[in-house]
């Protein structure tokens, strides 16, 4: 006892002195932690030559004297809703890159034994957060979450909060250069000052056996490295309520056998409540409980084969042209996969917001998420190597006890090479450090139709580091067809399963034209197009999940077309008003007729 005590008194101390000036792990399940907002209203400046930091405008400096005078205001300017993207905010910033500076006040209770942290859910992309005029932390990465201790940085009262905020494209940034979706800059989800005890329960991964339908696997990690402390973990409605001592690392690591456990299902989404408490501290979450497994070319859920009837969608709502944030965002992309039929949702292509993936798992949905590994990016880079491994940990993390979280994804289109595929295997590595529970996948478009063999044919040996294989493939868009659809075979990942995770084509709601006419933009054409995809998957023997591209709609700078797009991608089953299209309808019968 008296060796703990010490232990609690050392962790105090050591607290007082010590301060880090980038962002720490972040702590499981904050949403069930005591908050205090800090979304609303934040004043802003527009910092177009990066002049900011410089002149030190994170003091926030007042004229004192009459001589005093500073080129800078926070207050009676522009102000900014946080969470939020700024380009959906004003016309002058629809395109901006660059950086804007967020400040407001806040007063903060400090109670004794208890810790400070500034959590942000998402800032786009990268960021400085400066508090009563210091530098405490930084954070690369637009769409994972962060944390920082303030507990002795912060006073009771007239907190002052700076965060300046850079969404600039570069090359060894994570995306990088050029992708196919709007460059959202901004304070995009929660900002919440969240307090703790002095030792916390930072985090816990509880869930069901890989394979085995009976037993619970459960770790438990202390804020501190305390040993012999008392962590007690309960379901009540599976009447289990067990209690376990810490190592030396503050940690537990157990098993345990459960009878009668209802396992979660599309059909059956089932989540039970879940305590874990330790000797200072209480959290509760709602877990649920599946297997999920690969066997040969089939994927099983709960014992089960299972076909994946997925689509994809942005985290933006197209009617208001900005980013999705909250719950009710949630709602409105969740309720619209739900129409369609889906089971599976592709978070594409970056981890989206907490309530979207706490939702989807109430609805029912299974989920892919991934980090933006799009395309361009500098796989020699180390430095670029290193942001993708954080990255991935800090989504890992964040939703590893997410029932619905079926693959993690490493990659999206990426071109074959030896930097490439020790870069993913970094990835897959980290991924499994974590969680070795789910399954790992990403999309490839190097599909090509041998005309020797008369069959469509892949050349990747990486697939083989993959528990399922995704493909993009756009026949009837960005390919003409070889052959007609009724005769395209595919050879593609022989014995493992196979999902198409793109396809499709662009169409302008309403606009009516030749069916058979690529350049007609019509919803006629798009209709054709996916009546002659679905027609071809008939015939690739191991495929078992659709994932058309795309939900709706997404605004992206890289369409040009004056009429048809407007900077628009319109590849959506439901055009940017929210009508569906022709080949929505397609989808859902498809959908509809698999059981």
């Amino acid at each position: 006892m008296q060796l703990k005590v010490y232990s609690v008194l050392l962790i105090i101390l050591t607290s007082l002195f010590y301060s880090d000036t980038y962002a720490q792990e972040t702590m499981a399940n904050v949403y069930g932690r005591s908050l205090q907002s800090l979304n609303g209203k934040w004043d802003a400046i527009v910092d177009l030559y990066a002049q900011g930091r410089g002149n030190k405008i994170y003091l926030n400096k007042k004229p004192e004297g009459k001589t005093d005078f500073y080129e800078y205001s926070f207050e009676n300017g522009l102000r900014l809703n946080v969470p939020s993207d700024w380009n959906s905010q004003l016309p002058e910033l629809k395109y901006y890159e660059g950086t804007i500076w967020y400040a407001r006040k806040f007063d903060a209770s400090k109670e004794t034994n208890k810790r400070l942290f500034l959590y942000f859910g998402a800032v786009s992309y990268r960021c400085r957060i400066y508090l009563n005029g210091k530098e405490i932390g930084q954070h690369e990465g637009g769409f994972t979450p962060f944390q920082i201790e303030i507990t002795n940085a912060v006073k009771e009262k007239d907190n002052f909060l700076a965060v300046e905020v850079n969404n600039t494209r570069t090359v060894d940034a994570i995306p990088a250069m050029a992708f196919d979706w709007w460059n959202y800059g901004g304070i995009t989800r929660d900002v919440f000052l969240v307090t703790t005890p002095q030792v916390f329960i930072e985090d816990y991964f509880i869930q069901l056996d890989k394979y085995k339908s009976n037993k619970i696997d459960a770790r438990v990690k202390l804020s501190e490295k305390i040993a012999n402390t008392s962590v007690t973990i309960e379901i009540p409605e599976l009447k289990i309520k067990q209690t376990f001592k810490t190592d030396h690392n503050g940690e537990i690591k157990t098993s345990f056998t459960v009878n009668k456990v209802t396992r979660w299902s599309p059909q059956s989404p089932k989540l039970y409540d879940v305590i874990v408490s330790s000797e200072s501290d209480k959290i509760e979450e709602k877990i649920g409980f599946r297997n999920i497994w690969v066997k040969g070319e089939n994927i099983y859920l709960n014992d089960r084969p299972l076909f994946l009837k997925a689509i994809s969608f942005h985290e933006e709502i197209p009617q208001r042209k900005g980013r999705a944030f909250s719950e009710a965002d949630a709602v409105m992309l969740l309720s619209e996969a739900k129409a369609l039929g889906c089971n599976m949702i592709r978070l594409a292509h970056y981890p989206q917001n907490e309530y979207t993936v706490r939702l989807a798992e109430k609805m029912g949905f299974l989920l892919w998420e991934e980090i933006p590994i799009w395309q361009g990016i500098d796989f020699k880079n180390e430095e670029t190597k290193a942001k993708a491994g954080k990255m991935i940990q800090e989504m890992v993390m964040r939703d590893k006890n997410r029932c619905a979280l079926a693959f993690w994804g490493v990659a999206n289109e990426t071109q074959p090479s030896e930097p490439r595929n020790q870069f993913l295997k970094y990835l897959i590595d980290r991924c499994k450090a974590i969680d070795t529970t789910r399954l790992i996948t990403a999309a490839f478009d190097l599909v090509r139709f041998d005309r020797d063999k008369q069959v469509f044919v892949m050349n990747d040996p990486f697939i083989k580091e993959l528990d399922v294989v995704a493909v993009n493939k756009y026949m009837g868009w960005y390919h003409q067809w070889p052959v007609s659809p009724e005769k395209a075979v595919w050879d593609v990942a022989k014995g493992q399963p196979l999902i198409i995770s793109e396809f499709g084509g662009e169409a302008l709601y309403g606009k009516i034209g030749d069916a058979h006419t690529v350049s007609s933009w019509s919803e006629d054409y798009q209709a054709t197009l996916y009546k002659d995809n679905l027609e071809m998957f008939k015939h690739i023997p191991n495929l078992r999940g659709t994932a058309p591209w795309i939900l709706f709609d997404f605004r992206s700078p890289f369409r040009f077309h004056p009429i048809n797009q407007e900077g628009w991608n319109r590849k959506g089953l439901i055009s940017d008003q929210g009508y569906r299209k022709k080949a929505w309808y397609l989808m859902k019968e498809y959908y509809d007729r698999i059981k």
